[in-house]
């Protein structure tokens, strides 16, 4: 996982332990950074901000004398990584969210947008089930009536977690759908709405109008855009516009584990202003985790 952006920040720590800090080797080391960023698919901006953040922390930087420097470039690379990351506690003020909802009678209603083939389907019910193992039942609303067999793959996928899927046929209204799932949840006392919806190959502006009349027919609590982390850059432009034309509270990014490069992963949240909430980490239900700085820094911070 994220192989090219851990050899990016490997290189610039070893390069920097190695060398005299003149300004001419800091720019040279920034550019060689910039470019093997840009090779990690991070996005432009971000690749300008950490750039800019390298530079300010490496022309303060002074080496204690007969000390290792890795503790001093690493704790340069954690204020880096701290910079662009999005900020942490959020599934906590999800979850209280929840409960405030449920004082008040009504479920808490999650709209899912995002492209076709990004994992969508699969994230809804991984996070159907991350929700059940923590006590909160879910109705899932089947939206996507436009995709040949995204009905039977969202209801087989609810049936082996147990979760309740309301459906119509293909061709039926999407926003209709939720609000039945909405009204089932009302009915039912099942604290938690997650409506799924179609997504098409490219992001097109029919879509984009269906999950504007979603959004305003059912009035969510959030929207959360699925993207794929495998697409790298070309998800973060699409997160951009879902943002725009739709508006977004979260992110999450599937496929994770799957992903060598891990631009997408550090530029998302940076470039559309809105935080990770999951990341996907497998292919089984359970294989969703809460997004934390920590675990990026983990991964590409040198030991």
């Amino acid at each position: 996982m994220f192989e090219s952006l851990k050899k990016a920040f490997s290189q610039i720590a070893e390069k920097v332990k190695m060398t005299e800090l003149s300004e001419k080797e800091i720019e040279k080391h920034i550019d060689e950074f910039k470019l093997q960023m840009i090779l990690s698919d991070v996005a432009v901006e971000v690749v300008d901000k950490l750039a800019e953040k390298l530079r300010e922390e490496l022309s303060q930087l002074k080496f204690k004398r007969f000390t290792d420097p890795s503790a001093q470039i690493r704790e340069v690379i954690y204020k880096m990584i701290d910079e662009i990351l999005p900020q942490e506690g959020l599934i906590e003020r999800v979850l209280e969210k929840i409960e405030e909802k449920k004082k008040q009678g009504e479920p808490l209603v999650i709209l899912f947008v995002g492209p076709n083939g990004g994992g969508k389907t699969t994230t809804v019910v991984k996070i159907a089930k991350y929700f059940k193992d923590r006590g909160y039942s879910s109705v899932i609303a089947a939206a996507d009536t436009f995709r040949a067999g995204a009905i039977e793959q969202i209801k087989k996928l609810g049936e082996a977690i147990k979760v309740k899927v309301v459906s119509q046929r293909y061709g039926a209204d999407p926003a209709a759908v939720a609000l039945d799932a909405v009204m089932s949840a009302r009915s039912s006392r099942i604290p938690l709405v997650l409506i799924d919806t179609a997504g098409r190959t490219e992001v097109d502006i029919n879509l984009l109008e269906e999950m504007k009349k979603i959004k305003r027919v059912v009035k969510p609590d959030f929207v959360i855009y699925v993207g794929d982390a495998l697409i790298g850059n070309l998800a973060v432009e699409q997160a951009k516009k879902f943002n725009e034309y739709v508006g977004i509270d979260y992110v999450v990014l599937a496929k994770l584990d799957a992903d060598a490069k891990g631009g997408a992963a550090i530029s998302i949240s940076y470039v559309t202003g809105r935080p990770l909430l999951f990341i996907g980490t497998g292919q089984r239900l359970e294989d969703i985790q809460p997004f934390s700085k920590k675990f990026l820094q983990q991964i590409l911070i040198p030991h």
